[in-house]
């Protein structure tokens, strides 16, 4: 890759690396619903003139049941998923959890996708990451039943990332990936404007959860996929998904330096795992597969 194509993927590691902590600074004093709501209806506000820029909006063979479905498994329910399970465990071990979407990947894939099943070294990734998931479960979160239910959130948010991976492969293969982001986006929006009324704060939040919300929807989501999926034209999915394991080691950094939250010896091991596991996971079958993570 050149020198433009490495400082993108490190903007990007470093955009999604973010986005829990400004999840943890919006949940202050905004609902997990809420908060999911505002995150996809800015990144779709982002999103749709980009994929209408690009020509992209056009997707053939997605239907509205198809892109409604996938819009709930991979956004947003994990959206709300993530925001709740992130009030009770820290936004740097939820950035660590979210990493283990190659994981779920390939164990959904012995049923529904034999091209991404693991073998051999790929099948040893996968048992490293789930030791280091359980690791960080068992050991990380001091035996918190709060914490531990935190955590699960996350790790089903993954389930569900995964899940809207393997179908976009699927049943849209060669589809736009910003075309596909926005519509995903835009639906998403619309499930889950009835649980932001309901969930809507009775007073006006803070101004610095509403600028983390913001900068969530606008940066994290909207500008962080503009980038993503540009980039995968350019580069490839293979060298593109490098962020993927960027992203964990900035929601680290972020939550020390700005939330002060702690990192123990097991939250490195646990990120060491995950990160190593995944890599072996999906190093082969994502040389070969366009899906991505939203």
């Amino acid at each position: 890759m050149d020198r433009r194509s490495w400082t993108l993927v490190f903007i990007i590691g470093a955009i999604w690396g973010a986005s829990f902590l400004f999840i943890e600074i919006g949940i202050r004093d905004m609902s997990s619903s809420m908060v999911a709501w505002a995150r996809v209806a800015l990144g779709a506000a982002v999103l749709v003139p980009v994929a209408w820029f690009r020509g992209e909006l056009r997707i053939d063979g997605a239907s509205v049941r198809l892109i409604v479905m996938l819009s709930a498994f991979q956004v947003a329910i994990p959206f709300v998923l993530i925001a709740e399970g992130q009030q009770d465990i820290t936004s740097s071990l939820a950035g660590i959890l979210v990493a283990s979407t190659p994981l779920f990947t390939a164990l959904l894939a012995v049923r529904v996708d034999p091209s991404e099943r693991s073998e051999g070294v790929q099948l040893w990734g996968v048992l490293a990451g789930l030791v280091g998931v359980g690791l960080l479960l068992g050991v990380d979160l001091s035996g918190s039943a709060d914490e531990a239910l935190g955590g699960a959130l996350v790790l089903l948010a993954s389930v569900g990332y995964a899940t809207g991976g393997l179908i976009t492969k699927l049943k849209l293969p060669g589809a736009p990936g910003t075309g596909v982001a926005a519509w995903i986006c835009v639906s998403a929006t619309v499930l889950l404007t009835p649980f932001a009324i309901v969930n809507a704060p009775t007073e006006v939040p803070g101004l610095g959860p509403l600028a983390a919300v913001v900068a969530l929807g606008v940066i994290g989501t909207g500008l962080a996929f503009a980038l993503f999926f540009g980039l995968m034209t350019t580069i490839g999915p293979a060298r593109t998904f490098i962020v993927t394991y960027l992203s964990p080691a900035f929601a680290i950094v972020y939550g020390a330096v700005l939330l002060d939250e702690a990192i123990s010896l097991a939250t490195i091991a646990g990120l060491a795992l995950i990160l190593g596991g995944s890599y072996l996971a999906a190093g082969q079958t994502r040389s070969r597969s366009e899906s991505a993570t939203l």
